[in-house]
């Protein structure tokens, strides 16, 4: 194919960061539409990569191949398996939602402060980070992938910082302080795990020779390379550790809720739903394709972390007041069945952890982005300041209360397919863990019904008995990922028949095969 379809993929949404940018300061509206008609033409892109893709074909697919820095090794070198192609695909279709559900965040402040928010800043950033985590999903080169997984920080840095939630009950002072610290928590946790992942990735060139993951793959399959057993379980540490750190693993996840809470709605879902997709990614791609004999070494650890991050986040998101940070800490508890399902080592955990991927970042987008939506019309993130609101605003209510039921893996919803198969897929190995780790459904259904009576139900409060229902630009939003929610849920073949060919290949890399069933043999 002589079309460089992946690297258009990536520029698309970087051109159209640059060209937002440029926007004239007077022409705000311009700039969103711009930004808006950018994220669509690469979804378009998208959708032609994922109908390229043949999942019985080569492993690694529309590679693309050019010397960049011979001197080191280092290549533009790019291919997409099922995995990536599923991410690509989640990643486009989200941000156009994004830049819709975002139109009016970065408008100018009417306050007496007068703080001046760059409209066409914020979008242009969205767009940037969009191309950032598609070519990092593409990257196959491991110094490539490195660069972007670290350049991603930047413009997401400045849209914690700069552009948080209006919502805040201590004033612009005290809001503007909070955002500060989230932004430099945020870029400080990922600069340190990118800071020991550079340290590994020299590393592995050190031992390899160079940055290919597919060349150093196939020599390290046919016994052309070889690693002492204790270099290779350092270069994985430094790897993971980077990548924990995204995903996030308790205990290097704290930042996670700071940046969700003084983050927007939109912003919330870009770190969440697409951003921290990159961490759970490259544990698959590069953990363990690279490093198999240490990714099974540090299996029974990494499952615990797993575990852990499952039950504390869901007991941690019970006790929530503030709307945000309970989602926040939702999203921990599910980013540890997934990681969980990947290091599970069974063909049903893997399938279920990629699966997973893709619905937690439709449903928490539908959650995220409701709740938004209502902290917009009240003005505050405390559930407290809640009550009654399905008595006047039944459409906003309805989806809300859809979304929490996706977070909690109801049946027919999208999630419950991919937490099933994770949680079958660890039970068929590790017993003792997918027990445990089904106690955090049980805390999802608390923390998510919760928050929905104490904020939908009841009497109407004097604050909310005015407040509007969903207006037709956010209509447009949720709906079509409220009916890809239920489509999924019912139907997720599409995705699956994408990744479970990739998962097999990941299943050899790392030699193992699924336990097989223990049943007396018919007399």
């Amino acid at each position: 194919m002589s079309f460089p379809l992946l690297t258009a993929t990536a520029a698309l949404p970087a051109v159209g960061a640059i060209a937002t940018a440029a926007v004239p300061a007077a022409r705000r509206t311009a700039a969103k539409w711009l930004a808006l008609l950018f994220s669509l033409a690469t979804l378009v892109l998208a959708i032609v990569v994922a109908v390229r893709f043949d999942p019985g074909g080569a492993r690694y697919q529309l590679t693309e191949s050019h010397s960049w820095i011979a001197d080191f090794g280092v290549r533009y070198e790019l291919g997409v398996d099922g995995i990536a192609v599923a991410l690509i695909a989640l990643t486009a279709l989200l941000i156009p939602f994004i830049v819709l559900a975002g139109w009016h965040d970065a408008d100018p402040l009417e306050t007496g402060s007068r703080r001046w928010r760059p409209t066409q800043g914020f979008f242009a950033l969205i767009l940037a980070v969009e191309a950032m985590v598609i070519l990092s999903f593409e990257a196959t080169d491991v110094f490539l992938f490195y660069i972007f997984f670290e350049a991603m920080l930047i413009p997401m840095y400045f849209l914690i910082g700069g552009f948080g939630d209006r919502a805040h009950e201590h004033g612009e002072e005290k809001a503007a302080t909070q955002r500060s610290y989230a932004a430099v928590k945020f870029l400080l946790y990922n600069l340190a795990g990118g800071l020991i992942m550079l340290a590994a990735v020299i590393g592995l060139y050190v031992v390899a020779g160079n940055f290919s993951l597919t060349e150093i793959a196939e020599a390290r399959a046919s016994g052309e390379l070889t690693m002492a057993t204790s270099t290779e379980r350092w270069l994985f540490l430094g790897f993971f550790f980077a990548f924990a750190v995204k995903a996030p693993l308790w205990p290097l996840h704290t930042w996670l809720p700071n940046a969700m809470q003084e983050s927007t709605a939109p912003v919330a879902v870009l770190i969440t739903a697409v951003v921290d997709k990159v961490g759970t990614f490259a544990m698959l791609r590069f953990c363990l394709q690279l490093f198999p004999e240490a990714s099974k070494w540090a299996t029974p650890v990494i499952l615990v972390l797993a575990l852990v991050s499952i039950i504390y986040g869901a007991l941690l998101a019970v006790g929530q007041r503030d709307i945000k940070r309970l989602i926040a800490y939702a999203s921990i508890s599910h980013f540890g069945f997934i990681i969980m399902g990947i290091f599970a080592m069974t063909s049903q955990g893997q399938s279920g952890a990629t699966l997973y991927m893709v619905n937690h970042g439709i449903s928490t987008a539908v959650l995220m982005l409701i709740a938004g939506f209502l902290i917009s019309r009240r003005g505050s993130r405390l559930i407290a300041d809640y009550g009654g609101v399905q008595k006047v605003a039944p459409v906003l209510a309805g989806t809300f209360l859809i979304g929490g039921l996706a977070t909690l893996s109801l049946p027919g919803l999208a999630p419950f397919v991919s937490e099933f198969l994770v949680l079958v897929g660890t039970f068929t190995r590790y017993p003792v863990i997918g027990i445990i780790a089904t106690f955090g459904i049980v805390l999802a259904a608390l923390y998510t019904l919760v928050l929905y009576q104490r904020t939908m139900t009841g009497p109407v409060r004097p604050e909310v008995a005015k407040m509007p229902d969903l207006r037709v630009r956010e209509i447009a939003v949720v709906a079509p990922l409220v009916v890809l929610l239920i489509f999924l849920g019912v139907y997720p073949k599409p995705v699956t028949d994408i990744v479970n060919p990739a998962v097999k290949q990941t299943m050899s890399d790392v030699e193992r095969k699924d336990p097989q069933p223990e049943v007396e043999a018919a007399k």
